[in-house]
C-alpha cells in the first residue's frame, strides 16, 4: 500500500510519543527533494528523513547515514533560523488525510515565544513540506514554491496565506460508532458502496477492508480491520506482479505473499525504503554525470558504426584497383567526353564491366584515379583499425562509469564527477574543492561464509586504490569477464572453493551482468593484475587467471555485507 491516510495514522502511533517534546537539534537538506531533522531526547538522537518525492512520498525515523552537503539551501537556512533548537510540542494529522502538522515552540529575535507549524503534505506529485506562523496562518517558506498560474487552487509562496489543499469529503472509519455504522449500513446495502466512503483507504485497503465486510457484513467485522492500525507492525509482500508492497498489518484478501515483517514499522520502513531511496539520492546527485556518460556514449557509437562502415568499404576495395587495371588495358576504347566505358574483365571470363569515367580527364588519368582511391583506401585500414580500437575502449570505459553510477552510493558521485573531470570530460569549478582521499570506508565489504573478508570497489578511484594501494599481493583479485564490473579482493592467499564460488558471485553482482545468470569471472593473486603505464582509471591486465561461471543473486550477496 501506499504512503496513504491509514498508514500515517498507524506511523503516528509510534512516531508521536517518540519524538514529541524532544528538541529539533540539526536541519539539513541532502538531496533536493530529501529533508533530515534530528531531534534530541533523552539523550538520544532520532532522525526523522522527510520525502517529497513524487513516487514514494514518505515521512520516517531512520538509521542510515545519509551526508550533510557543504552549502544548505535557502530553505534550509529558514527553517533552522525559526526551528533549530526548538521544542517539539506535537504532531497531528489532518483527519485521515495525508497531511502530518509537526508543531514547535520556540522564542524570536525579541525573546517572544512563537508557535510554528511544519506541514508535511504527502501528496504525490503535489507533495510539499511548509513552514507557517501558527497565529497568522502566513506562509514563512516551503520547499517547493509554486506559482499562482501552476496551481489556482491555492498560493504556495513565502508570506501568502496557508490553506489546506482541496480535500476529498469521507468518512473516517477511525472514529466511527456503531450507531454510525448501523445506519450507514441502512443506507448502504451493498459493503462496496459502503467502503468507497470511507477516506484514507488507497486501492489496497478498500480491497482488504471489502473483504472484510464480503465475510461478515457488521460492525465488529469493520472495526476489526480498523484496529490493526493502532497496533502497527511492518509487512513486506510480493504481489502477483512481483511488486514489493509494505504494509502495517497483515492482509488476508490480498493475492500477495508475506515476504518479511518487523514488529517496529519505523524500522521496516527504513529497510524497505533504503534501496529505493538510495537509487533516487544517487539519479538527483549523478544526473549532471550521467549525462555526460549518455552523450559521450551515444557518440562513441555512432562513430563506431561509420568506422566499421569505412573499414568494411577499405577491406573491399579490390574493385577500384581491378577497374584501373583493366582501364589501363584498354585505354583505346575510351573517347573523348564518355562518362561510362564497357570494357572485358579478364578476370571474370571476359565478361563486360561497367567503369564510369570523369570526362574531364583523360583515359590513362581515369585509370590511375581508381588505382590512386584503392592505395588511399587500403592504406587507411591499419588507421581505421586504430580508431575503432580506440573508440572501443573508451566506450568500454563510459560503460564502466555507468556501472559505477549503477553499484554507486550518494557519497561515491564526488569521486565519479572528480574523474570525469580530470580526463577532461566535465569543466573542472573555478575554486579548488578539497575532496576526501579514499580509505576502507569507502568501499563495500563483505564477509563470506567462512568468515573471509571480501572488499569491492565502487567507482574506478576506488578500484585503482583498492587493486594497487590496499591488496596484499597474495590476496586474491576477481573481475567479471569481457565487461564493466567492480574490483573485488578477498583478503586471502588459500581460498577453498566455496570461497572462491562465494566472491566471484560478488564481483558478478557488482557488475554489468548483475541481472544474468552463469556470469565468467575471472580471478587471480593480486600480484599478476598491473595497470599500463596512460591507463584510463579503474582499467588493469592480468595474466595467469582461473575463470568461474557463477549466478549472483541478490538476496544471497547482499546478506554477506558488513555495515
Amino acid at each position: 500500500m501506499a504512503f496513504d491516510g491509514l498508514f500515517i495514522h498507524s506511523l503516528l502511533v509510534d512516531l508521536a510519543p517518540t519524538l514529541v517534546e524532544g528538541r529539533l537539534s540539526k536541519i539539513y537538506q541532502p538531496f533536493s527533494q530529501d529533508l533530515v531533522l534530528v531531534f534530541r531526547k533523552n539523550r538520544k538522537n532520532y532522525q526523522l528523513l522527510i520525502s517529497v518525492n513524487a513516487q514514494y512520498p514518505r515521512v520516517y525515523l531512520t538509521e542510515q547515514t545519509i551526508a550533510n552537503p557543504d552549502k544548505a539551501p535557502t530553505f534550509v537556512m529558514v527553517l533552522r533560523k525559526y526551528l533549530e533548537g526548538s521544542v517539539l510540542q506535537s504532531i497531528e494529522q489532518v483527519g485521515v488525510d495525508r497531511i502530518i502538522n509537526f508543531h514547535f515552540s520556540n522564542r524570536n529575535e525579541l525573546g517572544d515565544e512563537v508557535e510554528l507549524v511544519l506541514s508535511v503534505e504527502l501528496m504525490g506529485r503535489h507533495s510539499n513540506v511548509i513552514l507557517y506562523d501558527q497565529h497568522t496562518n502566513h506562509i514563512i517558506d516551503l520547499l517547493k514554491r509554486i506559482n499562482p498560474d501552476e496551481n489556482r487552487a491555492r498560493i504556495l509562496l513565502p508570506k501568502a496565506k496557508y490553506e489546506l489543499p482541496p480535500l476529498k469529503p469521507g468518512i473516517n472509519g477511525l472514529t466511527l460508532s456503531k450507531n454510525e455504522f448501523e445506519q450507514l449500513k441502512k443506507e448502504n446495502s451493498d459493503p462496496a458502496t459502503l467502503v468507497n466512503k470511507i477516506s484514507g483507504l488507497d486501492r489496497d485497503d478498500r480491497m482488504e477492508l471489502l473483504g472484510y465486510l464480503e465475510d461478515e457484513y457488521s460492525f465488529d467485522s469493520f472495526k476489526t480491520f480498523f484496529d490493526q492500525f493502532e497496533n502497527p507492525k511492518a509487512f513486506e509482500l510480493l504481489t502477483n506482479k512481483n511488486k514489493h508492497k509494505i504494509f502495517p498489518y497483515l492482509p488476508y484478501h490480498l493475492n500477495m505473499i508475506k515476504e518479511d515483517s518487523n514488529s517496529d514499522l519505523n524500522k521496516g520502513l527504513d529497510e524497505f525504503y533504503e534501496y529505493q531511496a538510495n537509487r533516487d539520492w544517487v539519479k538527483q546527485k549523478a544526473a549532471r554525470v550521467e549525462k555526460v556518460v549518455k552523450n559521450e556514449q551515444k557518440k562513441l557509437s555512432k562513430k563506431i558504426v561509420k568506422l566499421k562502415k569505412q573499414l568494411d568499404l577499405a577491406e573491399n576495395s579490390e574493385g577500384y584497383r581491378i577497374r584501373g587495371e583493366i582501364l589501363n588495358a584498354n585505354l583505346y576504347l575510351v573517347k573523348p567526353g564518355m562518362t561510362e566505358v564497357e570494357v572485358p574483365n579478364y578476370y571474370d571470363n571476359n565478361n563486360l564491366l561497367k567503369v564510369k569515367l570523369d570526362p574531364a580527364l583523360s583515359p590513362a588519368r581515369n585509370a590511375q584515379k581508381y588505382f590512386t582511391k584503392y592505395k588511399k583506401l587500403r592504406d587507411s585500414i591499419k588507421h581505421v583499425n586504430e580508431q575503432i580500437k580506440i573508440a572501443e575502449e573508451n566506450l568500454a570505459y563510459f560503460d564502466s562509469i555507468q556501472t559505477a553510477i549503477d553499484n554507486a552510493d550518494p557519497q561515491d558521485i564526488d569521486q565519479i564527477n572528480d574523474e570525469l573531470e580530470n580526463q577532461g570530460y566535465i569543466k573542472k569549478p573555478k575554486k579548488n574543492v578539497r575532496r576526501k582521499k579514499i580509505t576502507e570506508k569507502n568501499l563495500n565489504k563483505f564477509k563470506l561464509s567462512s568468515g573471509k573478508e571480501v572488499l569491492v570497489g565502487k567507482n574506478n578511484y576506488q578500484n585503482d586504490w583498492l587493486t594497487l594501494k590496499k591488496a596484499n599481493k597474495t590476496d586474491y583479485w576477481f573481475h567479471v569477464k569481457n565487461m564493466p564490473g567492480s574490483h573485488v579482493v578477498l583478503r586471502d592467499d588459500h581460498p577453498s572453493e566455496q570461497d572462491i564460488k562465494e566472491a566471484a558471485e560478488i564481483a558478478a553482482f557488482f557488475s554489468k551482468g548483475k541481472l544474468s545468470a552463469h556470469v565468467p569471472v575471472d580471478y587471480v593473486q593480486d600480484k599478476r593484475v598491473k595497470k599500463p603505464n596512460g591507463a584510463k582509471p579503474g582499467f588493469v591486465i592480468y595474466t595467469g587467471q582461473n575463470s568461474i561461471e557463477v549466478t549472483p543473486e541478490e538476496k544471497e550477496v547482499m546478506q554477506k555485507k558488513v555495515e
